[in-house]
Order: structure tokens, then C-alpha cells, then sequence
């Protein structure tokens, strides 16, 4: 299963150029699509139905450097497109085709794998130490690594001779007044994005079957148009409501359905020896013995789709009541928080407290708070309160000593004079399909060793345009849940688009944690982040125990990013070792 990727500028290795681009190069097995027109030239690589005719018609749209009309094909896919001045490259707005540059003086080179781009590839400590500590989404345009910059999803690169690089935003969602207007649109554009696969597959396809809202009505899309062997994977610690729901859903659509029940040696954290490590860090790497073992039935198959993403463009979180807060409609506001408290059997007077802090204080004023809160001292855990925030530090936090609190801060100052939207729903939404996108992209090694070939049609550009153009607040059901899966796929059985629960993981994650608890411990001990004076070995000890020991549950996220990084950075230790030889 060969690996795509392009690169350009000075950093453009061996491999196939692409007509009228120049410098542009790409793997052999790359998907690509090109046309020229004298000096104008315009490719669409990856997965992208566009036709030629298509292509052509979009070449006054380079011209006239409209770029962000480039986004608007079905797909997942890059732009590369020349109008004979300058340049423009953008990935998907999800960032799962990632796009990477590095300056060399004024001129920038590029590439869609940083290990492409011909310089050292040195983890950047104190931003990986921030990243565990508030989330990686303060920092969009920021990569694992130093002097390695990345393309924020939903954002193009714009490339002159003898200028620095300009990234523009290409986002371009055009909004719509309510639910029941962009409903029929969002419908459309997702049962193209899983059905025109499966039948461009033309044969069996593999597909993930949670039992969850997202991968169901993927499921359920795709064997109305093709042949589906579905996967599912359960064990002593996955919800067994989950299951139920995935063999009724496999019974409606009479697909091929196989059932994996996990044993211990599945649980997460336990990083088998051959494991892949990746360019970047991600969630999913702690979980790779469950997807070797329940992916097997499907490996080899064309495609194998996911509901990887339904979450961020199905639902909304209350930060679309900050958002009214924001637009002063505090009544508003404040019905509906204390709706939805009550229905959660939830105190609503601490929810509306921490809503309209993040209200009145806002991002820059969020996160200069943030910062001053490290550099006063350590940090005690806490138990967070209920409600969106804009910079919340997490209980890893704690484990910061007194040098990694003051370079997290400095990062958390310097986010706060970047440029980004205030609006907190829109800030919300962008970070959080980064942060998914971000996932999706990382996972790509592992999905590569075990012979499968993932699809995120959630995520295509034209679902997520569909989506986002309904606002925020009408995604956020109070008492359905992800209305507009309802609204948008009336078909879907009722049965399932009336389920108000989702599973959790996290009794895995503890039943995991226990197993592997000395052998973390020694991970997170060793790691470059506390070699480095970043993080204080003994907190986090005291964090994993109690964890383990299912004492605190709060702690299990950010455990979690911990983990990952510190295995990932022993494997970047690895490389740069045996490169020193």
C-alpha cells in the first residue's frame, strides 16, 4: 500500500514531477490530477473525484487568485496550483493531507511529510510539554519539531520568489440562519462522500462498526451503495450498550459483520515491539495492539471507512453558549445552560459561572491568565468544573516543574498575541477538527503496517463546509443528540437516531494502565520531557498510581497525551542515535 506525498522548493527529493509545477514532485503511487494553460497550472492530489473538465473550468479561479474556491471538490486531497507568479498549496480543512514548510532565508520549502523536507528533525520539548499541559490547539501552525512549521487546516500557503511565505485563510464557510436550512445539504454531501467510494471500490470495503451514532450512519450509507464487511471490537471493559447497537445496525444492513473479543494483551499502553512510531504523537498509538488485532479480518481491502470526525461535525460543545454570552444574549444563555445542567442532573450555577468567565475574559485574556497562574507556583489538581473554557490547565499541569511552567507560559504569551478568532464557537469548532484531523494524520503509519487504507468521510472539505455553515448552537441538541444526523438522514432508522448515550473507555484505559503501570512508569521517567527539567517524574508517578488504581478518573486524558509522547520521543531518541553511528 504505497504512501503519497509531495514535496516542493529546495527541499524537492527524487520522485514524479507534476506537469506544469515546476519543482513539484510526488510518489509514484500518488493520486493526482492536473491541467495547464500556458504559465497557469492546477493539480488536485489525493482523493478527489474532480474530472479534468472540472479542473479546467477552475483555471480563471487560479488566475484571478481566488484560492479558496480551490476547497470546494468532494474529497480529502491537496491543491497545488500556479498562476506563473506565484504559488499556492493548501491540504484539506481538516489537516489530515498535512502541508509542512521550513525557511531557507526569505524562500520556503515544503512538503506533505516533515521527514521530506532535508533538515534534522529535533523535537521541540517545551512546545510537546505545553501541548500535554492545555492542548495543541493554541498553537495551530506549530509542528513537533524546531524550525518545522505546519499549514493550519483550513488555511493555504501562498508562495512568491523572494518573499516569506503568506498563509491565507481558505475556510470559506458560508452560514446558514438554522438547522432545518442546512440539513438537506449537509445529507446530501455526506452520503456522497461514503457512497461514491464505495462504489469507485467496486468490491468489498471494510468499515468500522462502534455501535456509535457516527460509524453507523456511515455503515448503514455505504451497503446502500456496495458490498461492507464490518468490524467491531469488544471486550470486558467496552460498553456493552456499544456492542448491542453495532449487531443490531449489522443485522438492519445484512452486512458481513466480525466481532473481535479483545483480551488483556489488547489493552492500551502496552506499545507492541515493531510498532510503528510516526511523525507526530497521537492518542491513537497507545492503542495499536486492539487495532492490530480487530482491523485483521479487513486488512487488504480497498478501502475501509470510519466515523472518525462525527463528533466534531454532528455536535457542538457549550462554548456556543459562550458564544451568546459573547453577543449579548445572556437570557438566551442562560435558559438553555440551566436546560441542560438539569437534564444531566447537573448543578447549573457552577456551568453558568465558568461559561460566562470564558465570556467575559475572552482568548488573549484567557490565556495570559493561564500563564500567570504557572509562573506564581505549582500547580495543585483539581477537579474541573463542568462548562467550556478557553485555556483550562489540566491536571498535567501538575506535573510541570518550576523551568517547564515558565516555558509553557512563555508559549501560552506568545498565543495570545497571535492572530485568531474570538468568537468562541468558531474557535471551538476549528481547533477541534484539527484536532481530529491531527489524529487521522498520525494514525496513517499504523493503518499502513496493517494493510489498511482509511477513510474519514466526516471529514471531506465539502462535509465539514456543509456542516459548520449550521450554527453551532443549533448542532448542540438539548435533549436529542447530534439533531442534525436526524435532520440531515431522515432514512436512518429511528431506533438509532434517537439514542441519547455514548460509550466510554475509560475503565479500558484504567484496566490498562494497571497492567502496564512500572513499565510507564520507567517510559515517562526516562523521557527526553524529564531529562529535559520539563516535567517532575515523581508527580506523574503519584498520578499513575492513583489512576491505576482507579482513584481518579480526571487524570486519565491527560495520562494518556503523556504516555504517547514520551513512547513517541523514545522512538525519535532511537532514530537520532542510530543516525549519530
Amino acid at each position: 500500500m504505497e504512501r503519497e506525498w509531495m514535496t516542493g522548493g529546495s527541499a524537492a527529493v527524487d520522485g514524479l514531477t507534476i506537469d506544469g509545477l515546476g519543482d513539484v514532485r510526488r510518489a509514484p503511487g500518488t493520486r493526482v490530477q492536473a491541467v495547464v494553460e500556458g504559465p497557469v497550472a492546477l493539480a488536485a492530489v489525493g482523493d478527489c473525484p474532480v474530472t479534468e473538465q472540472e479542473l479546467h473550468a477552475a483555471l480563471p479561479v487560479v488566475r484571478a487568485g481566488r484560492w479558496g474556491e480551490l476547497t470546494r471538490w468532494p474529497g480529502s486531497y491537496w491543491v497545488v496550483a500556479s498562476d506563473g507568479r506565484q504559488r499556492f498549496v493548501c491540504g484539506d480543512l481538516a489537516g489530515i493531507r498535512a502541508v509542512y514548510y521550513t525557511l531557507r532565508g526569505d524562500e520556503a520549502a515544503w512538503a506533505t511529510d516533515a521527514r521530506l523536507l532535508g533538515r534534522p528533525l529535533v523535537p521541540d520539548l517545551p512546545w510537546l510539554a505545553a501541548r500535554l499541559t492545555v492542548g495543541e490547539h493554541h498553537w495551530p501552525h506549530h509542528s513537533p519539531y524546531e524550525e518545522i512549521r505546519l499549514v493550519p487546516g483550513g488555511f493555504g500557503m501562498l508562495l512568491a520568489p523572494g518573499a516569506p511565505p503568506q498563509l491565507l485563510d481558505v475556510s470559506g464557510v458560508e452560514p446558514v440562519d438554522e438547522l432545518r436550512e442546512g440539513a438537506d445539504r449537509f445529507g446530501q454531501v455526506l452520503t456522497e462522500a461514503v457512497q461514491h467510494r464505495v462504489r469507485a471500490a467496486d468490491g468489498v470495503v471494510g468499515a468500522d462498526l462502534s455501535g456509535g451514532l457516527d460509524s453507523s450512519a456511515a455503515v448503514v450509507l455505504a451497503a446502500d451503495a456496495g458490498t461492507v464487511h464490518a468490524v467491531t471490537y469488544t471486550d470486558g471493559y467496552t460498553s456493552g450498550e456499544d456492542m448491542a447497537f453495532a449487531s443490531r445496525v449489522a443485522e438492519h444492513t445484512g452486512i458481513a459483520h466480525t466481532v473481535d473479543l479483545g483480551a488483556d494483551e489488547q489493552l492500551p499502553f502496552s506499545f507492541p515491539a515493531g510498532q510503528p512510531t510516526g511523525v507526530e504523537p497521537v492518542l491513537e498509538a497507545a492503542m495499536y495492539a486492539m487495532d492490530t488485532s480487530y482491523l485483521h479480518p479487513v486488512r487488504g481491502l480497498p478501502l475501509h471507512l470510519t466515523g472518525h470526525g462525527g463528533d466534531i461535525v454532528l455536535d457542538a460543545s457549550s462554548s456556543c453558549w459562550v458564544r451568546l454570552l459573547q453577543d449579548g444574549r445572556r437570557r438566551e444563555a442562560h435558559r438553555q445552560v440551566v436546560a441542560f445542567a438539569r437534564l444531566r442532573n447537573t448543578a447549573p450555577g457552577p456551568y453558568w459561572k465558568a461559561l460566562k468567565e470564558a465570556a467575559a475574559l475572552g482568548r488573549a485574556d484567557s490565556l495570559e491568565r493561564a500563564a500567570q497562574a504557572l509562573e506564581r507556583g505549582p500547580i495543585t489538581p483539581e477537579a474541573a468544573v463542568a462548562g467550556w473554557s478557553w485555556c483550562r490547565l489540566g491536571v498535567g499541569a501538575s506535573w510541570l516543574t518550576g523551568y517547564g511552567r515558565h516555558q509553557v507560559a512563555a508559549l501560552l504569551r506568545q498565543a495570545a498575541g497571535d492572530q485568531q478568532t474570538e468568537l468562541a464557537d468558531e474557535f471551538d469548532q476549528w481547533a477541534a477538527l484539527r484536532s481530529v484531523g491531527a489524529s487521522a494524520r498520525g494514525w496513517a503509519p499504523y493503518g499502513h503496517a496493517l494493510g489498511i487504507r482509511p477513510v474519514y468521510p466526516y471529514l471531506d472539505n465539502q462535509v465539514v463546509h456543509a456542516a459548520f455553515a449550521v450554527p453551532a448552537l443549533a448542532r448542540r441538541g438539548l435533549v436529542a443528540y447530534k439533531p442534525l444526523l436526524r435532520a440531515a438522514l431522515p432514512e436512518l432508522p429511528d431506533w438509532l437516531t434517537s439514542r441519547r448515550s455514548k460509550g466510554s473507555f475509560t475503565a479500558q484505559r484504567i484496566a490498562g494502565l494497571a497492567r502496564h503501570r512500572d513499565r510507564l512508569d520507567e517510559l515517562t521517567a526516562s523521557s527526553p520531557l524529564a531529562a529535559g527539567g520539563l516535567i517532575d517524574p515523581a508527580a506523574v508517578r503519584t498520578s499513575l498510581a492513583q489512576a491505576a488504581q482507579g482513584q481518579s478518573a480526571t487524570v486519565i486524558a491527560d495520562l494518556h497525551q503523556l504516555i504517547v509522547t514520551c513512547w513517541w520521543l523514545s522512538g525519535q531518541t532511537t532514530r537520532r542515535e542510530v543516525a549519530a553511528c
